[in-house]
């Protein structure tokens, strides 16, 4: 018998791409919501310039409330709202919303702890020469924090990549999917290594892209 007798490598390849597909929309929508919304986080905080406790505290519990349920429960939660968003909760599509809403509060507390790291002598550099809080956050405090920030961005599509997997479980196809229905369900052994061979891969080039991007950016 073949080693991989059971591995059909069409089906390999659509779970690779919709894989792929979740791991970029998502990925694009938790930067889009958490970016913002780290920013707003670190700016409302204490001794920020635009300093509201009742706000920081509201924001923050909604951070920390997302991002205390788990991912596979998420998923369930979610579904009458996925439906309504994208009219599935099957698929791709369907996989998305949740994925979103697990990433982008995980990604905005990145965002703020490096934002946190700038020194404070920058930003009041900046007031000195005259630049409003608009050009300050824009011009200063998001370009000195910008490894933090890319770094944020390749830990959380690394934790997406183990998300979407986790999605196969209520259909939303992928590698996961495969791993569970084949590997899993099936004992197909061949599947679920060739399925973890290939996730392994996928975050190794994250994490090398990541670090390259960071070097490239940092001038530290």
């Amino acid at each position: 018998m073949s080693l991989f007798s059971n591995i059909d490598w069409a089906d390999i390849g659509l779970a690779t791409l919709d894989t792929l597909t979740m791991l970029g929309g998502s990925m694009v929508l938790t930067v889009v919501l958490g970016l913002p919304l780290g920013v707003i986080l670190f700016l409302t905080g204490k001794g920020q310039m635009l300093e509201n406790k009742p706000a920081h505290t509201a924001l923050g519990l909604l951070v920390n409330i997302l991002r205390s349920v788990p991912f596979v429960i998420l998923l369930i939660v979610m579904i009458p709202l996925t439906v309504l968003l994208v009219g599935t909760s099957l698929g791709v599509a369907g996989a998305i919303p949740p994925l979103v809403v697990g990433a982008a509060p995980f990604y905005a507390r990145l965002v703020e702890t490096a934002l946190r790291e700038v020194d404070k002598g920058v930003v009041e550099a900046s007031f000195a020469l005259g630049a409003t809080r608009r050009q300050v956050v824009l011009g200063a405090l998001l370009p000195e924090a910008m490894p933090g920030i890319i770094a944020g961005a390749t830990v959380t599509a690394i934790a997406l990549v183990s998300y979407t997997a986790m999605a196969g479980v209520v259909g939303a196809g992928g590698l996961g999917d495969l791993a569970i229905r084949f590997g899993y369900q099936r004992f197909q052994t061949d599947v679920m290594v060739v399925t973890v061979v290939l996730l392994l891969v996928l975050v190794q080039v994250l994490q090398m892209v990541g670090d390259t991007v960071v070097r490239k950016v940092s001038h530290r």
